[in-house]
């Protein structure tokens, strides 16, 4: 997948997402936050444009694309990169994980591993932002950001070492 990025000055950035069957996905988002979708049916076409929608609006849907809410595909870790090596990723914590069953302050996790919690799912809730009193406990997901050798180290504390 091929994504192609452009400034339109005094507007904001325009993305085009190649899809798998040559049509083009057009996100425009504007200086102000908000987002303009479109569809081509190839790179030389006009666009037909989907929706709008605010910049909250944007990031809640973002959100859900991303599987905060729901994983179709049951995994243990998702991924997803913000820049050249930065990551926003999701942990399981299990009951064998050296961290369960501690707060975030005590667990020390920027100081040791170099990631930042920024938020925590449990029992269909999403805690953000946890604050360092934050006690993650067993069945947990863990949302954090880093780079990928901090990312990797911080799977060591959930006795994840794959």
């Amino acid at each position: 997948m091929t994504i192609y990025e452009s400034d339109l000055p005094g507007v904001g950035k325009k993305f085009e997402v190649e899809l798998e069957d040559g049509e083009r996905l057009v996100i425009v988002t504007h200086n102000t936050g908000k987002r303009e979708v479109y569809l081509k049916s190839d790179p030389d076409a006009d666009s037909e444009k989907l929706f709008e929608a605010s910049d909250r609006l944007a990031r809640k849907i973002g959100t859900i694309l991303e599987g905060a809410y729901f994983q179709p595909v049951q995994t243990d870790r998702v991924e997803t990169m913000l820049a050249d090596n930065t990551f926003i990723e999701w942990y399981a914590v299990t009951d064998d994980a050296e961290i369960a069953g501690q707060s975030i302050g005590d667990a020390q996790i920027r100081e040791r591993v170099g990631v930042s919690i920024i938020a925590v799912q449990r029992n269909g809730e999403l805690i953000t932002p946890p604050t360092p009193e934050t006690v993650m406990q067993p069945g947990d997901t863990l949302v954090v950001v880093g780079e990928r050798d901090d990312c990797t180290e911080f799977e060591k504390l959930l006795g994840d070492e794959t």
